[in-house]
């Protein structure tokens, strides 16, 4: 993380934390932890295509699956993911 650049936004509803990456530091966030304190840290993803695609195949899938069943899955596209949505393409 680039400290410098990063930020901190508290409101009474709502906080932000901005984070910039170092210059050396490439490529996609997969995912981030946050909690109040290090023991009880809670993971979320970020959304993207291979998250979205595991996320849902988990959904539609829980246990192993057989062969068919892994074929019958929908293909799933993220398209576009803005702060006021996401737009997801199904097959």
């Amino acid at each position: 993380l680039l400290s410098p650049e990063s930020s901190v936004s508290v409101s009474a509803h709502n906080a932000v934390v901005g984070l910039a990456k170092a210059p050396g530091s490439t490529g996609l966030w997969d995912k981030f932890s946050f909690g109040l304190d290090p023991s009880a840290l809670q993971e979320r993803l970020f959304v993207s295509e291979e998250n979205v695609d595991g996320f849902l195949g988990t959904a539609f899938c829980p246990s192993p699956c057989s062969q068919s069943a892994l074929e019958s899955q929908p293909l799933i596209e993220v398209l576009d993911v803005t702060e006021d949505r996401i737009q997801i393409r199904v097959e």
